[in-house]
């Protein structure tokens, strides 16, 4: 990092430090989902540094619906000026995967070392809960010049696809953004990202006695067709290349399969979960038409044999909206400030919940503290964790570039 941070305030960076540690150490793993108690302590943080909170609380039944237990959404409005300016949303997910095995530090301790905080949510991304509640306040407390309003959006499904956040947000019409930044790592700015389709199939024939396996319908051998025929549909896709850079091609995963009776009995019943992972070129509704006929079709001829395709998440793709270049410019100029080097304006291969903005129009990107990739943060993996340094020049970054989007004109 350059010397253009040395104007950061180390009382203010340490603040921010115990900030993001006090979220690490209380869980919001999804699953199972249970994150009003963590929106809660990260509501009252908010408070105690001066902020006025809306409690959006999302009803029991539709969280069921997503798997979930408890959802709280966090909304903080802070105008400047006249207001007449734009409307920026900055939206963190709270909620993180669990923490699984290998870890060397308690995943809920939010321990310093080596100049790093180790825990869950670490980089995804309750460092950006912090990046952009003190780039606010930075904005809060200078507010000379500016005209417009930042909006943050701390939500906690997205691990389960962002319905009940972002999505529930904007569809309740809680939010109306001109721009949205969304959490993402320190030396890259993310323009666009693939979106998923996840279909569950269930293939069903008739059980029968191992020793007369033609008088029943075997489901397990029809699922085989149905393999068969996704894996040449992989094979297909890898000659197909996105012309967004960074995407690489269309995808496709059978991750589950279960059925079966007994080692003796002719399996009447096969259950496979397909991912199908979509380029920013792609239509989601398209490509599920044409993969349920594709299935269907592998098991057309088999007597005895029904297959139903059933949708689990569209999870459409981020897309690069005109007025990105704003954003993307702006946070750019001042990470070349800070960093020494210029964040690449790029697309990345996995999805996040920051697709429902595009999907309502509005330009959004990814940015925030981490490192350069996902590997080096260790996310989703066992000992995650988020550098200070990443953490100092993000905040600093995010506050710069919302002075130059909020300047009055």
């Amino acid at each position: 990092m350059t010397s253009a941070s040395a104007d950061f305030d180390a009382q203010r960076f340490a603040l921010e430090t115990e900030f993001l540690k006090a979220l690490v150490r209380v869980p919001s793993d999804n699953p199972p989902g249970d994150c009003a108690p963590h929106a809660e302590v990260a509501a009252k943080l908010l408070e105690e540094l001066g902020f006025t909170v809306e409690r959006h609380v999302v009803a029991e039944p539709f969280v069921k619906t997503y798997g979930m237990r408890s959802v709280v959404n966090l909304v903080v409005r802070t105008t400047f000026g006249s207001g007449k300016g734009p409307v920026i949303a900055l939206n963190a997910h709270g909620d993180v995967v669990p923490p699984g095995e290998g870890w060397t530090f308690n995943p809920y301790g939010a321990e310093e070392k080596g100049g790093a905080i180790y825990g869950r949510g670490a980089a995804v991304s309750k460092s950006d809960f912090a990046t952009y509640t003190f780039a606010l306040l930075a904005l809060k407390e200078q507010p000379e010049g500016l005209d417009g309003r930042v909006e943050l959006h701390f939500t906690y499904d997205e691990e389960a696809g962002g319905f009940l956040g972002p999505k529930w947000l904007l569809e309740h019409e809680l939010t109306k953004p001109d721009y949205a930044l969304s959490a993402g790592f320190s030396y890259s700015v993310v323009i666009a990202h693939n979106g998923a389709l996840h279909l569950e199939i269930v293939v069903r024939g008739k059980q029968a006695h191992a020793a007369l396996p033609e008088t029943g319908a075997d489901a397990l051998e029809a699922a085989t067709r149905i393999l068969t025929a996704i894996y040449a549909e992989r094979a297909r896709l890898y000659g197909i290349t996105s012309a967004t850079p960074g995407i690489g091609s269309p995808k496709i995963t059978v991750g589950l399969i279960s059925g079966g009776i007994n080692t003796n009995v002719v399996p009447d019943r096969i259950v496979m979960r397909v991912d199908r992972r979509l380029t920013p070129e792609e239509d989601g509704l398209a490509v599920e038409a044409a993969l349920t006929t594709l299935i269907e079709r592998a098991v057309a001829d088999r007597p005895g044999i029904e297959v139903e395709c059933r949708r689990i998440i569209l999870a459409e793709p981020l897309r690069t909206l005109p007025g990105t270049e704003r954003l993307v410019e702006a946070i750019q100029k001042h990470a070349t400030e800070v960093l020494g080097v210029t964040p690449p304006a790029t697309a990345v291969p996995l999805y996040t919940d920051a697709r429902h903005y595009t999907a309502q129009g509005i330009p959004t990107v990814l940015y925030g503290a981490g490192p350069r990739t996902i590997l080096e943060a260790n996310a989703h993996a066992a000992d995650e964790h988020v550098r200070l340094d990443d953490l100092k020049a993000a905040t600093i970054i995010v506050e710069r570039a919302l002075r130059d989007l909020l300047k009055a004109r």
